[in-house]
């Protein structure tokens, strides 16, 4: 019969590692349950604590307590005692819009409606599954495994151009460019209300407490990660402003959590409160219109529009620029109909 220390060690070596992090440099002294929760997405801290007291979390090899400290280089791992799920990511052949490729990278036009990259809920259907069965149809190069690789994202119902990297030094230039933000990406919005004037937003984009599947702005930098938008107007519409955003950080969900942030949340955005009538009138008739719009447009008003960098090879500044889609178009017009309408005193 085993005794209890044989047992327990036995229960060690069934423990599989499903998360592996290793703690920034600039990294400040943060509690860890505080720190995991700005890195697992859909996680509560109390999720987080119960973890952490059951052993579930490491540091640098060792079981700590929830108020310990993360220090700059620490490594933190989280395991459990059943394998993580298959992570092999299977080829598909789905139809994907390519508007530039060469040996070294690639610049793709998504659709609103498809996922960037497996996940949960969505281990098939995605970009990178596409990617995938495309770049089994390339010929093998350098430091390419046959893998895409994703050097951003965007999210699913938001469309646009991704940049996508088919070796390990265009990844790595890439993401330098990213990281030092010399990287020009610009989007299209339609957002609730007139704004007046252009402006930045900032702050530090974290999880929300209340809801952990959306991002909050704030002023504690233990909270979030600092964030940077600088926006434009475009076109005066109404009840709805139609505007550019430039990326000077790139947060989960930026744009949408910014805008929302100042009060003009994303025409349509369910997850931040754009999907109902946040500027307008009581009339059943502009109920009605608003509601046309959406089915028009059934997701959020946000259009990744140009990218911008320099390219790993020619070391040449390249830009690309994708259109509006039509579901966008479509309801953008509509708008403008309804707004030239209006100041001509006929609403």
């Amino acid at each position: 019969m085993a005794t209890e220390p044989e047992l327990l060690d036995q229960e060690e070596q069934d423990l599989y590692e499903h998360l592996r992090l290793v703690v920034d440099k600039g990294q400040s002294l943060l509690r860890i349950d505080k720190f995991l929760m700005n890195r697992i997405e859909n996680a509560s801290r109390n999720r987080i604590q119960n973890a952490i007291e059951q052993g579930n979390v490491l540091v640098n090899d060792k079981t700590v307590k929830a108020s310990y400290k993360v220090k700059p280089l620490d490594v933190i791992s989280v395991v459990l005692p059943h394998p993580p799920r298959d992570t092999e990511v299977y080829p598909e052949n789905l139809p994907i819009n390519i508007v530039y490729e060469d040996d070294d990278v690639l610049v793709v036009n998504k659709e609103p409606g498809m996922v960037v990259h497996p996940g949960y809920n969505n281990y098939t259907g995605t970009l990178v599954n596409a990617l995938v069965y495309h770049f089994q149809q390339l010929p093998t190069l350098p430091g390419n495994d046959g893998r895409p690789g994703l050097v951003h994202r965007i999210d699913k119902d938001t469309s646009g151009l991704l940049l996508i990297s088919k070796n390990e030094r265009s990844m790595n230039y890439l993401a330098r460019q990213f990281f030092e933000h010399t990287i020009t990406r610009k989007y299209i919005a339609l957002v609730w209300g007139d704004i007046e004037t252009d402006g930045t937003v900032s702050g530090y984009i974290g999880r929300s407490v209340a809801d952990r599947r959306v991002m909050s702005v704030y002023d504690d930098p233990e909270k979030g990660k600092w964030s940077v938008t600088h926006y434009k107007v475009l076109e005066r519409l109404g009840y709805v402003t139609l505007i550019e955003c430039q990326l000077e950080t790139g947060r989960t969900h930026q744009i949408r959590a910014h805008m929302k942030y100042i009060g003009h949340p994303l025409f349509n955005d369910a997850s931040y409160g754009g999907d109902k009538i946040v500027k307008g009138t009581v009339f059943s008739k502009y109920k009605q219109f608003v509601e046309n719009c959406f089915e028009l447009l059934p997701r959020q008003a946000l259009h990744a529009q140009t990218l911008g960098f320099v390219h790993p090879s020619f070391k040449k500044y390249m830009f690309f620029e994708a259109p509006l889609p039509k579901d966008f178009e479509l309801a953008l017009e509509k708008w403008r109909k309804y707004a030239a309408v209006k100041e001509e005193g006929n609403l």
